[in-house]
């Protein structure tokens, strides 16, 4: 594999449609899908019954064919195979888990795990029992390896399954339903291995009905009535329902903002609220003077316009278009607002804690940028206090109850690893502030800040 190779996507789908000739008229399943994952990530599928996710599934695995369109996996156009050209291809690229394990009755684990060897040609014999007692091994299913499906558990026959995916070693690995056959606790055992083989390099597409496993993942996809569901608006309202997004989501069209362009500007009334789909939005609070001072920037996934709808009605901040490129949000007027946090009542949690941590984060920002006569008589009940060289200022893991202002000279902020080693991950000076991660959110110090 080429170095440029591993920069592009694994999975490229451009324009998937499928339609299907029924009795009474075609019927679209999947319709203009674009879709695009990279190498290492974990996707969970997600849609009610008859959204399409299946067909998509089935036409990445081959079991079903587009329409129209395209699917390019690890640079094979898939979608042009024949059908033998296909068994061949999924024979070495491919990994299947399914819901009920399918696992051959008559053979036992070890043979199941081999069968896929033996059939693609690949390895030799000795070579084949090896890998497949490693790959047991890897499941936790060594001592299970001479027995029949018959004889284990459910969970045990999915990890079985899982291993016999990978037996060629495929780069992407497609999960249908994988633990909806399973009880919770064994589902969670599962749903670690994924968590596993994707640390160690494999791709995995797992559609699924357990929205708390889908929110543990990379990426969600969202399938709607065949049509994929803004992957970013997902992200960004993950707390709510698949009905919720779906709602929203048929209810607004994306805005496209030029460079530079204002979208929302402190002191105006907010009437909207925004979700950035595509490039970077930077926050600017108005400072004395009449300058502007950034304290943030937005990726997407994430929103903004929410301080004013559930606060005082005014826009605490200003939100611009990155200088680098335009962007696209999505916005949703007062009323669609507040009829999802009212549907919602973890959305609108989150949306207050948000709301308070960005107030918090606004503040900090503008007495930092103070100069010393201004800082001066805001701090004229303090008094600075002196710390000699090497001195810990605060410590990872400490109950963190006060904020910080660096006066003079530099400090260095360390991260400490299981194994108590430190790394020095920046250095702060003048000017700059530190400790208010303890006062906004997780109490516990994230990182010691030692005197340069």
């Amino acid at each position: 594999m080429t170095s440029n190779s591993l920069t592009q996507p694994l999975i490229e789908i451009k324009n998937l449609r499928k339609v299907y000739q029924t009795p009474a008229g075609d019927f679209t399943a999947v319709n203009g899908i674009n879709v695009e994952v990279q190498r290492g990530e974990f996707v969970a599928i997600i849609g009610k019954s008859g959204s399409g996710k299946s067909t998509f599934i089935n036409m990445i695995t081959g079991i079903d064919r587009p329409t129209l369109g395209e699917i390019i996996i690890n640079g094979a156009p898939v979608h042009s195979f024949s059908e033998g050209q296909m068994a061949a291809w999924r024979g070495r690229n491919l990994g299947v888990v399914f819901q009920f394990f399918q696992l051959f009755p008559t053979l036992t684990i070890l043979e199941n795990i081999i069968l896929p060897m033996e059939l693609n040609k690949l390895y030799s014999k000795r070579e084949r029992r090896e890998r497949a007692m490693h790959l047991l091994e890897k499941v936790e299913m060594t001592e299970q390896a001479h027995k029949l499906p018959s004889a284990i558990s459910g969970g045990q026959q999915q990890r079985v399954a899982i291993a016999r995916a990978l037996a060629n070693d495929p780069p992407l690995l497609v999960a249908d339903e994988p633990t909806g056959n399973l009880d919770s606790k064994t589902a969670e055992k599962i749903f670690s291995l994924f968590e596993n083989l994707v640390a160690s390099g494999t791709t995995i597409l797992m559609v699924t009905h357990d929205s708390d496993l889908a929110r543990r993942v990379n990426r969600t996809i969202l399938i709607s009535d065949g049509e994929v569901v803004n992957e970013y608006l997902v992200r960004a309202l993950s707390t709510l329902t698949q009905d919720q997004l779906v709602e929203v989501s048929r209810g607004i069209k994306p805005q496209i903002f030029q460079p530079n362009s204002s979208i929302i500007r402190q002191g105006e009334k907010g009437d909207k609220f925004y979700v950035l789909l595509n490039g970077k939005a930077d926050v600017y609070i108005n400072m004395p003077g009449g300058s502007e001072l950034q304290v943030n920037q937005l990726k997407p996934g994430q929103y903004f316009g929410e301080m004013a709808l559930l606060g005082g009605g005014v826009r605490a901040a200003t939100v611009k278009a990155s200088h680098d490129g335009p962007v696209s949000v999505v916005a949703l007027n007062e009323k669609s607002f507040n009829s999802l946090i009212n549907d919602s009542r973890t959305l609108r949690e989150e949306l207050m804690g948000l709301v308070e941590r960005r107030n918090t984060y606004n503040q900090l920002h503008a007495v930092s940028s103070l100069d010393e006569k201004a800082l001066g008589s805001i701090l004229k009940e303090a008094k600075p206090v002196i710390y000699n060289e090497g001195h810990n200022i605060i410590k990872q893991g400490d109950v963190g109850e006060t904020f910080y202002l660096l006066l003079d000279g530099k400090v260095d902020i360390l991260l400490k690893d299981e194994h108590g080693d430190e790394t020095l991950v920046d250095q702060l000076s003048k000017g700059s502030y530190f400790g208010e991660m303890a006062l906004m959110g997780n109490k516990r110090r994230a990182a010691t800040v030692r005197v340069s």
